[in-house]
């Protein structure tokens, strides 16, 4: 282990090649990670926002919050079935909002909502709203007011809150009659009725069984169907398809990572095949020697973590906004411990021609 470690600080640029391949593979690694995460929570961040552990859709919705109508009697249907603490409505309407001194028009999601939520407070007066942070790059400022739709329909910001974007538009949330008079206003053939919602979030009594609460609402209320938030967002439209994707490509790449370090060390194993036998013929033991391989892989894929992930960073502060990316704590560590894993697999194909090297023959030959 010792000679190992030594090898590294007096040869350092033997590994050179092999770090800085990997190097590059934990920079690709965690943008690609970046921008899957940014995508997805563009997507369903009003969904990860809730602390009500269920949401009603009506049953032809699809799985999508603005294709759903939940109706003043099926809202308190729901709110009678045993078992219910809390029933609250949320709507959305997807709309350009209007800033001044901005010629094209933004795009925000109007939630419509009725009680607060992890990253939300409670609903602010009639004309006001609480904006997405992401809205600051149009230049809205706290205070302003945006204009919904075609029909113009002011609301001034009054708070952020972050987090919160819904099919990668940024969120606005607003009391329930500023929702409906921005969605009847601004699309006619999509409006609601008074006291109507697009989606019910259901919080069920302490002690009461989430599934049961779901299987009671789907029996007992015609015409919706209950899901948990995290069916709710993988039922998104597109989520599914992207994290397939991206997975995909994420797993290459840590297969191109293992095979650089097999090969890397499969060569280095042949070049010290001599050294290798002449520590045999000394004393060391094949799993000393294999020990010592793969403590190089681990430090190897370590520093190329670190060098990666600070190249990364980097590229977050200069990247264009309009390229999604979000570099997460859970990212790096999923990074990290994949990197690790890979690199040990790929030391490990190794062992076998350390095990088989015969110090007689070895020391023979050199």
């Amino acid at each position: 282990m010792k000679l190992a470690w030594r090898e590294l600080i007096r040869r350092p640029s033997r590994f050179l090649t092999a770090g800085a391949a990997l190097t590059l593979l934990v920079l690709l690694l965690l943008v690609l990670g970046g921008i899957l995460d940014a995508l997805v929570n563009s997507a369903t961040g009003v969904l990860r926002a809730q602390t009500a552990p269920l949401i009603v859709y009506s049953a032809d919705s699809k799985g999508s919050i603005d294709r759903s109508r939940i109706s003043a009697e099926q809202h308190d249907a729901i709110a009678r079935v045993a078992g219910v603490h809390e029933a609250t409505g949320l709507g959305v309407a997807l709309l350009g909002g209007h800033v001044e001194g901005r010629s094209e028009p933004a795009d925000v999601a109007v939630f419509g909502y009725e009680a607060p939520n992890a990253k939300v407070p409670a609903p602010p007066a009639p004309g006001q709203a609480f904006a997405d942070e992401s809205l600051t790059d149009t230049g809205l400022e706290l205070g302003q007011t945006i204009e919904l739709g075609s029909a113009r329909i002011p609301v001034e910001v009054i708070g952020w809150v972050s987090g919160t974007d819904y099919n990668l538009q940024s969120g606005l949330w607003v009391e329930p009659a500023t929702w409906r008079e921005a969605l009847n206003a601004n699309i006619p053939d999509a409006a609601v009725a008074p006291g109507a919602f697009e989606a019910i979030l259901v919080t069920p009594q302490e002690g009461s069984s989430v599934a049961a609460v779901a299987t009671d609402i789907d029996a007992q209320v015609p015409g919706v169907t209950t899901l948990t938030i995290d069916e709710a967002i993988a039922g998104v439209p597109g989520v599914s398809e992207q994290e397939g994707v991206f997975t995909s490509i994420i797993g290459t790449t840590f297969a191109v990572a293992g095979i650089v370090v097999a090969l890397f060390f499969a060569l280095l194993t042949i070049e010290r095949v001599g050294l290798l036998g002449v520590l045999k013929a000394i004393g060391a033991s094949s799993r000393t020697l294999a020990a010592g391989l793969t403590l190089q892989a681990v430090l190897i894929a370590t520093g190329a973590l670190v060098i990666g992930s600070v190249l990364a960073l980097g590229l977050s502060q200069v990247i264009p906004d309009a390229v999604p990316l979000e570099l997460s704590t859970g990212r790096f560590v999923s990074t990290a411990v994949g990197l690790v894993v890979t690199a040990l697999i790929g030391s490990a194909i190794s062992f076998r021609r350390i095990i088989r090297i015969d110090p007689a023959s070895a020391v023979g030959g050199a």
